[in-house]
This record gives structure tokens, C-alpha cells and sequence, in this order.
């Protein structure tokens, strides 16, 4: 059979012979330009689609009453002074940097000049990472009284109507290392060297050093005072932690267990605790409260708390619930964390159904059952014992895991991981706009 040829068209490749390599300035390609003058008529309207989430959110808050953000701003007309950013764009950007799991405000900057959504959302308002952090976190009052004003308008449409709220607990990682913590002897003595840093530092700008500039000298100098503030802060938690620590030591004490450890206070975060996290770790942490409408999956109340367990939790977490809402729940889930005989006592009084699983005996040859009433058991408490033994109250107690930890599940997708900041008041204002966030996805979808 002959062997087919090459058409003379491809004389370069002929039959038999290897082909040479192409060297890069050899060949043809569309190499970049990037000295080309060009002209763009377009608008940041025109950027983002019509059914973009960035306008959802921006029509939302568009309808809310947001007078409480813009309050203390100074800058008013007719009056000189230079205007601020509007406080709706920078809700509206946090918002939906918490949608898209977006926690740094260096990040949310860059986006913000980067990402045609995120420009959309600002308008060519100026903003700076300093300006959003800020925002975030100042405005605490304000967004809770936001999130009662989105409850409230949801009651209102009859998409919320609290016959059922279960309460769970979330540890989040705090934003403190283990080695920040610190005994009271320990805590005195960096107490010691930091006030004589700042000392010395003092003295030095008397003779500044002429390598060092004065923003450097000046961010030294606030550095130190910072860590002697953090320091003074840990001692003052101190005697708090302490008794604490007593009064667990008493208990062991009596159930012939291992005795606690000396208390330590964190110098990075004083008010964060070490605590037992889901993985079984003890890491640093907050312990972050929520309670969830069943019907709607809307987060009707939320608290942090610096305390490992969750006892005695349920009660001032149905107070905010109550003054939110104006009215108590009909029925309240909770796990066996929660079911104090003190709580089970306070929610009967107040008229609601309490649904906690019952502790059961610890050795199963006490011939106890678990409806058997106790010393020290209250009418309300003997009655919660018997309601739990009914196939009713089981089946209405297995909705709290498909309400409470869905909540959790979607505040975690929405960035609820370890905080950035520090501080109950900055932890709690960054929940507050997770909630927020959540809550708003929530009227977007059932609404």
C-alpha cells in the first residue's frame, strides 16, 4: 500500500522528518495591550443584573425605619461640617458581605472597589476598612432595634406567630490565644511592664530618635497604653472568675471530683472565657444564644454570654423575646442544658409549655423512673416530669433540633465563625448582624 504524502501547500513538514520546535518570537498570537487609550460610556446600574441579591437587599432596608443609625451624625444642612457616608449603604454592604460569608472589613474595603456588586451597593459613597469596622460595631442599640422592627413587621404579615420557639447555644472561637491567659500574680506583673513601658516611652519623645518617625513614636506609644487598659481590664475580671471557681470547686468538692484550676483571665480578650467547644476541645470562646421561631425559622431573640453552660439561660432569653414581640410563646424548646427546676418553675408561671428532655437516673439500679417525682420538686417541675413521658411531647420536642440547630447551621454559612473582634459588646453587635442578615433572607423567602 503507498504511503499517503503531504499536499505542497505544507512544504515546511515534510514526510519522514521531525518538526521543529516554534520558537515564541516566531509565532503569531494576539499579544495584550494594556497602553490602549479606550473610551467607556456605562453606568454601575447597568452592571448588575435586575435580579442581582444586592437590590433585594438594598429594596429591604430601603423600607425599614433606619433613623437610629443616622442619629449621631453632626454634619446636618444648613450647617457646616463635612458629610458622612449614609449609613443605609453601609448596612447594605455589611449585609451582604455577611451573606457572601465576608467577615474582614480589609476585605469588604477591597471588595468595595473591586466588585461590581459591592460598588453598586456603595454609589461611589468613599469608604476605608477604618470607617466599616467602626460601623459595625458602634451601633449596637440601633441594631437591635432593628432586628425588633423586621420581627415586628413579620408578625404584622402574620409570617411570625410564636406558637413554638426553641433555644439552643452556639460556641464561637473568641479572638484570643491560650497562651494570653494569665494568673492574678502574672497579670500584676505584666501590669508592672506595661506601665513602665509607657513610662519610658514618655521619656523618650522628650529626646525623640531621629530614625523613628513621629506617627511611628505616636503608634507605640497607643499600643502600650492599649495593653495597660487590656491588663487593668483582666485584673477586674479576676475576683469575678474567682468566686466562680469556689463555687464550682464546693461542688466537686461534694461529689468527690477533681478539683478546678487556678482562674486565668486573657490579656488579648478579658471577657472571654475558656470553654469546652463542640469537638471537645477548650479553646477561647463566646457562647452565643438564639431563639427561633418554628414556624418561620426567624431568629426572634439573641444574647452572648461569656459563660460555658447554658443554666439559667431560657428565662431572659423569653424576656427579649417578649418585650420584642409583645407577647409570650405558646410552647419553648430547649435541651437538657436549659431544664433547671428553677426555669421549669418561672415558665410555668408565666403561662408557656416548657419541652426539655428529663435527666435520667444516674445508675440504673435505683429503681427510680424518670417521671418520679423528686425531693425539692415543684408542682410545675412534677408536671414537666409526667409531660415528657407522652408520645405528644416527644414529637413536639424533636422540632427543636430541626429549628434550633438549622438556625445555628445557617448563622455558621453566614459568618458566624471565629470573631474578629473583642469584647461582649463587639461580639454581640457582629451577632446582631449576622441575625440580621439571616432574618432578612428568611422575609425574602416566605414573605
Amino acid at each position: 500500500m503507498n504511503q499517503p504524502t503531504l499536499p505542497m501547500e505544507f512544504p515546511e513538514v515534510q514526510q519522514g522528518e521531525a518538526a521543529l520546535p516554534t520558537r515564541p518570537a516566531d509565532v503569531r498570537v494576539v499579544r495584550p495591550v494594556r497602553n490602549q487609550a479606550e473610551m467607556l460610556v456605562r453606568d454601575l446600574d447597568s452592571l448588575v443584573a435586575e435580579d442581582h441579591p444586592v437590590r433585594l437587599i438594598w429594596a429591604f432596608l430601603s423600607q425599614l425605619d433606619l433613623s437610629a443609625f443616622y442619629a449621631a451624625i453632626k454634619a446636618v444642612v444648613d450647617r457646616p461640617g463635612r458629610p458622612a457616608a449614609d449609613p443605609r449603604v453601609l448596612l447594605a454592604l455589611w449585609v451582604y458581605a455577611t451573606v457572601e460569608g465576608v467577615g474582614s472589613a480589609r476585605r469588604l474595603d477591597r471588595l468595595c472597589h473591586e466588585h461590581d456588586a459591592y460598588r453598586w451597593l456603595r454609589g461611589n459613597v468613599p469608604v476605608d476598612y477604618h470607617l466599616l469596622s467602626d460601623f459595625r460595631v458602634a451601633h449596637q442599640k440601633a441594631l437591635e432595634a432593628l432586628l425588633t422592627q423586621i420581627v415586628a413587621s413579620m408578625m404584622a404579615q402574620d409570617l411570625v406567630q410564636l406558637n413554638r420557639v426553641a433555644q439552643d447555644g452556639v460556641k464561637v472561637r473568641a479572638s484570643a490565644g491560650a497562651a494570653s491567659f494569665r494568673r492574678k500574680d502574672r497579670l500584676e506583673r505584666c501590669l508592672l511592664e506595661a506601665e513602665a513601658q509607657v513610662q519610658r516611652l514618655a521619656k523618650e519623645r522628650e529626646h525623640p530618635d531621629p530614625e523613628v518617625s513621629a506617627r511611628e513614636t505616636a503608634a507605640r506609644e497607643r499600643a502600650a497604653k492599649e495593653r495597660v487598659a487590656r491588663v487593668e481590664a483582666a485584673l477586674r475580671h479576676m475576683p469575678a472568675l474567682a468566686a466562680a471557681k469556689e463555687r464550682q470547686e464546693r461542688t466537686l468538692a461534694k461529689e468527690k471530683r477533681k478539683r478546678v484550676t487556678e482562674p486565668r483571665v486573657s490579656t488579648t480578650d478579658p471577657e472571654a472565657r475558656v470553654m469546652k467547644m463542640a469537638d471537645g476541645g477548650y479553646r477561647p470562646a463566646y457562647n452565643v444564644q438564639f431563639a427561633t421561631d418554628a414556624g418561620s425559622g426567624m431568629i426572634v431573640g439573641v444574647g452572648v454570654v461569656n459563660q460555658g453552660n447554658d443554666s439559667g439561660q431560657a428565662p431572659p432569653m423569653e424576656d427579649q423575646v417578649a418585650q420584642r414581640s409583645r407577647r409570650h410563646p405558646k410552647d419553648y424548646l430547649v435541651d437538657g442544658g436549659y431544664a433547671q427546676r428553677e426555669t421549669i418553675t418561672t415558665f410555668a408561671e408565666r403561662g408557656i409549655t416548657l419541652y426539655a428532655p428529663v435527666r435520667p437516673p444516674r445508675t440504673a439500679t435505683s429503681g427510680r423512673q424518670e417521671d418520679t417525682p423528686r425531693a425539692g420538686d415543684t408542682p410545675a417541675v412534677m408536671a414537666w416530669r409526667e409531660r415528657m413521658q407522652t408520645d405528644e411531647a416527644k414529637a413536639i420536642y424533636r422540632q427543636r433540633g430541626a429549628t434550633a440547630e438549622w438556625a445555628n447551621a445557617q448563622t455558621r454559612t453566614h459568618g458566624l465563625i471565629p470573631f474578629t473582634v473583642r469584647g461582649l459588646d463587639k461580639v454581640l453587635s457582629v451577632t446582631l448582624l449576622v441575625v440580621l442578615t439571616h432574618n432578612l433572607l428568611r422575609w425574602a423567602a416566605i414573605g
